[in-house]
């Protein structure tokens, strides 16, 4: 299978070609013959080996948000279609309420923090990231999608848990795909 993504140069890391090969034309499968087994927070989570050579990572990554923003908006229109928008937006709300009572803890104790030899995300750079989507929720502030789908933190040790921390990322961007 040929692709279109360019390749990183020389002993550079990028994502496994054959992995992003399989998995790009798996999606598209998906997505054409409306299967249903793959969802926008399946192509979210998605990570790929990385490998001298590969395919350059933002050209990927900005592929596979591609691809998520259309599977997203195909699941929103079912929802709507089948529970009505009442019903949609009332879990749209109902994650967005649960995301801000997790942002509108203190600094610090957002998160439960990893034991201090193990290593977390930095409290400071989440903590800070806080503030920003905070922002986007009470007063409309602008935040791009693609700054949360691309957020990075420090690590630190006794920081906070990468997972907790990742489930609300991941249920903020599906949050803001849903009122797109």
């Amino acid at each position: 299978m040929s692709s279109s993504f360019p390749r990183v140069r020389g002993r550079a890391l990028g994502y496994d070609p054959t992995e992003v090969d399989r998995f790009i034309a798996s999606a598209r499968s998906e997505f054409e013959h409306r299967s249903g087994g793959l969802r926008a927070e399946d192509i979210r989570r998605t990570a790929f080996t990385m490998r001298r050579g590969g395919y350059a990572t933002p050209s990927v990554d900005a592929a596979l948000e591609r691809l998520e923003d259309a599977f997203a908006q195909r699941e929103r229109d079912a929802a709507l279609r089948s529970g009505g928008e009442r019903a949609y937006y009332a879990g749209t709300r109902q994650l967005a309420k649960e995301i801000i009572a997790r942002l509108e803890r203190p600094d610090g104790k957002r998160f439960a923090r990893v034991g201090f030899a193990r290593i977390g995300y930095s409290v400071h750079d989440v903590d800070g990231f806080a503030h920003e989507a905070r922002s986007y929720f009470e007063d409309g502030s602008h935040v791009p999608v693609e700054r949360v789908r691309s957020i990075a933190f420090r690590a630190k040790r006794g920081g906070y848990s990468e997972a907790q921390v990742d489930l609300v990322i991941d249920g903020l961007v599906e949050t803001m795909l849903a009122v797109r």
